[in-house]
């Protein structure tokens, strides 16, 4: 005997030893798993040993899960997982409900007899320290940690009031069977591509899940207890020393009774689905997914051929005429009339009937399904509860759910999301009835790190979302006076502030937004006649243009301030466009050659330079700039004098007057080009918001500037917000097309009855939606989110620093300077 031989031995002597001690810790219904490295190597001896031993990794039931996603539950059995989310279909239109359950019908359609599928509808709680973290906003040591603590104290509150511990996540796991992995992968994933597309028609995003992403799917199912999170490592199962199923393996299974089983610390029970109700309903499985606790929805879905489902139908009619003329003989016999047979035969010839014509002439599949639902707690009692909560539910649809007696084990593998199902209790759907199931209800929008927008008015989890994942970041926000418009602007203009490095302009014509900017040590900019601040709307930065040339896109600037200058009915003749564009090159020229601050021209440069032409057009174009100049609206007539590179800069043109705020308005965009442009090299965002927005639509020159902020601002970082009254004031100038199109976040608030019936049009808004936004309560509405529609209610704390500085109500206002004025005195 060799060296190697005599180690070997050696060896195999030290697991038998150590296993008939370990042996009185395993019972033929308990299995016990401790992650200790030193004991994984004989826990197969002992299975091999005696094959009532089991271990904790015995009741999972798969052989190998690879990084791709593709799990072997079998030598000859293979899946993968694809997670989905949610879509608003509770309040959508009935004619987009009936889309959708047509489209889910086609999506079952899809899977033919090779294919098992299972919907794994997964409901966790304790995920409240998780969500707090997400809310979290991180100290900056600067001026505002009072704001910053309040205002994560009141996330923190609002956080209170929804369920925002409890996680939902939706799954679908489809599986087929194949000689060898190499002969799987190709057609799962032709199924993975297909079920993707499918959803996509559904308007529902997925993704695949990947290897390491199952194995924690399974890891959280199986650690209710703990909630701690699997620390995965591929190169530690390449090496040999652990399985993946020692990674994700809960500390403990105990199966011993009959209507309940222990994982860990945690108590389960499994039941299942009595469809016995003659009509289905599509609220029932969207009660269950709302109940706060550990729940897991399975339903084990697979397709029958369709000749062979008519042929056990066709089978099943001839069974029921046989036993109908037996009772017909019976009735002759005993001397009554023969037409009257037994009421459940002749409703089951009707059912059969109905159900051969269903699979004959319409479009419909026969499938077998069953239906789990496994709800856990950390104490038997509260187990029960739960149970007779979701028995309640299902009772109010005509239905019954019976606890899975003896058959726990095979019951909470089968819920496992591996799409492997044990449980021999099924029922024969057709397409529109396993559909009547619609595996989607309400969205929810909260992204970490996002800002915050109030909490969801159906499920009052709090709305977190960010606008730069938008394709188009551009924004509205709709309502009417009093409704809080003003109010949400600073709301998310303040909680931007907070979290990110984003830019903030405001163009404020009611001059209500300087308390807040002041208190952020903003710049507050009064333009006005009388006022000492001066902006310059020759102001540019060779950044201004995409291109190599900045001036080109200045003189476009220039050429629309002198429209308004000149006005007409005709505007500028091409002539006159020729003279501007040449003029505006001219007073440039100093400014490339040596780009300071000092060489940018002012007003007066460019009424000297037309004056310097020999044409009379250009003369007549500095006669009408001459009140700009040197008349009495002379104010845009000097150097820029204030901090226009604060982080916050306001622009209070409320006391512009009639003449000149056209003009101002239009300067103070081309002051918003100027810092996006500036922001771009940085790598910056820059969020403007633009007060009573529909009068920049008034006028062709500010409408068109506008619509051009609108379109290209996206690309260079920036993030337009606009905010009106009445949606009918938009919709005056025929540039509104050009902004709805381009304006993926809606915020809407109550709106007067006209001005719904647009939005319901534009918008897709069903009438249930439209009640949000029907004499609603001020901080109320609908939030517009990509294709997404989401009531919301946003009720901030009024007894906060921060709202006393965004409040826009008179006799708060009036409050608030009466306690400044004596905290000064």
């Amino acid at each position: 005997m060799n060296q190697i031989q005599k180690k070997q031995q050696k060896k195999l002597s030290q697991v038998i030893n150590r296993s008939k001690k370990m042996k009185k810790e395993f019972t033929k219904n308990s299995a016990t798993y401790r992650p200790n490295k030193k004991r994984l190597g004989f826990l197969n001896f002992l299975k091999k040993e005696n094959n009532d031993i089991h271990t904790a990794q015995d009741t999972i039931p798969y052989q190998n899960m690879f990084k791709d996603g593709i799990c072997q539950v079998t030598d000859r059995y293979f899946t993968k997982t694809v997670k989905f989310e949610d879509i608003n279909y509770r309040l959508a239109q009935q004619e987009d409900q009936r889309r959708i359950f047509e489209s889910y019908c086609e999506f079952l359609n899809y899977f033919d007899p090779s294919i098992n599928f299972q919907f794994t509808f997964l409901n966790q709680t304790g995920y409240a320290d998780t969500m707090i973290d997400s809310i979290n906003i991180e100290s900056r040591h600067d001026d505002f940690e009072d704001i910053r603590q309040e205002y994560s104290g009141m996330l923190k509150n609002q956080l209170a009031k929804g369920n925002n511990g409890l996680i939902k996540n939706k799954y679908i796991t489809f599986g087929i069977e194949a000689d060898s992995l190499k002969v799987a992968i190709p057609r799962l994933e032709r199924i993975e591509s297909d079920i993707l597309n499918n959803f996509k028609i559904l308007g529902v995003r997925a993704r695949s899940l990947s290897g390491s992403e199952r194995l924690n799917l399974i890891h959280s199912i199986t650690h209710m207890d703990t909630k701690e999170k699997t620390v995965f490592d591929w190169d530690m199962v390449k090496k040999g020393g652990m399985t993946t199923k020692d990674f994700i393996a809960p500390t403990s299974f105990n199966f011993k009774n009959s209507k309940y089983f222990k994982m860990g610390s945690t108590y389960g029970a499994v039941s299942f689905l009595l469809l016995v109700s003659p009509e289905l309903s599509d609220s029932m499985l969207a009660e269950i997914l709302d109940i706060e606790d550990d729940i897991i929805v399975s339903f084990h879905i697979k397709s029958m051929d369709q000749r062979e489902a008519i042929k056990n139908v066709k089978r099943k009619l001839t069974d029921l005429d046989k036993m109908k003329i037996e009772e017909q003989k019976k009735a002759v016999r005993s001397g009554y009339d023969m037409d009257i047979i037994p009421s459940d035969l002749a409703n089951f010839g009707e059912e059969a009937k109905t159900l051969l014509n269903e699979l004959q002439g319409r479009n419909e599949r026969f499938f077998i399904v069953s239906f789990q639902i496994t709800n856990f707690a950390s104490k038997r009692q509260k187990l029960e509860n739960i149970a007779f909560q979701i028995s309640g539910i299902i009772q109010k649809y005509n239905c019954s759910m019976r606890r899975m007696d003896y058959q726990q084990e095979q019951g909470f593998v089968s819920s496992l999301p591996l799409a492997l199902n044990q449980v021999d209790l099924d029922r024969g759907l057709t397409t529109s009835c396993v559909a009547i199931n619609v595996p989607f209800t309400t969205q929810e929008l909260f992204d970490p790190g996002g800002l915050y927008y109030g909490l969801n008015a159906i499920s009052n989890n709090m709305i977190m979302i960010d606008r730069n994942k938008l394709k188009n970041p551009n924004g509205l926000i709709l309502g009417t006076p009093g409704s809080g418009k003003s109010f949400s602007a600073k709301r998310e203009m303040t909680n931007a502030f907070l979290i990110t490095n984003d830019d903030i302009i405001i163009c404020d014509p009611e001059a209500e937004y300087y308390p807040l900017v002041k208190t952020l040590n903003g710049q507050v900019v009064k333009v006005s006649p009388t006022s000492k601040d001066h902006i310059n709307p020759l102001d540019i930065n060779l950044n201004y243009a995409d291109g190599d040339d900045p001036i080109m896109l200045k003189a476009q600037f220039v050429i629309s301030l002198l429209e308004l200058v000149v006005g007409g009915t005709q505007g500028l003749q091409p002539v006159e466009l020729t003279i501007i564009d040449r003029c505006t090159r001219a007073i440039y020229q100093r400014y490339i050659q040596n780009p300071i601050p000092e060489n940018i021209p002012i007003l007066q440069d460019l009424y000297n330079e037309l004056l310097n032409q020999d044409e009379q057009e250009a003369h007549r174009i500095a006669t009408a700039l001459e009140i700009y100049v040197t008349g009495s609206l002379k104010v845009f007539n000097n150097p820029t004098n204030v901090d226009i590179n604060n982080r916050i800069v306001c622009y209070d043109i409320k006391e512009l007057g009639n003449q000149l705020k056209k003009l101002g308005m239009l300067i103070i965009q081309d002051q918003v080009w100027n810092r996006v442009s500036m922001n771009r090299n940085q790598s910056k965002k820059t969020r403007f918001y633009i007060d009573e927005c529909h009068l920049l639509l008034k006028e062709k020159q500010t409408a068109e500037y506008f619509v051009e902020i609108w379109k290209r601002f996206r690309k260079w970082g920036g993030i337009p917000t606009g905010l009106t009254q009445n949606v009918k004031d938009l919709l005056l100038s025929k540039e509104i097309t050009n902004i709805m199109e381009n304006s993926d976040f809606v915020y809407m608030l109550n709106q007067a009855s006209d001005d719904r019936d647009i939005l319901a049009k534009r918008l897709n808004i069903s009438k249930d939606q439209l009640s949000y936004v029907t004499n609603s309560g001020e901080g109320e509405g609908l939030l517009y989110f990509g294709n997404v529609i989401v009531p919301f209610i946003d009720k901030f704390p009024k007894d906060t620093k921060l709202y006393n500085l965004m409040t826009t109500k008179p006799e708060e206002i009036r409050r608030r300077d009466a306690i400044k004025q004596n905290t000064s005195l």
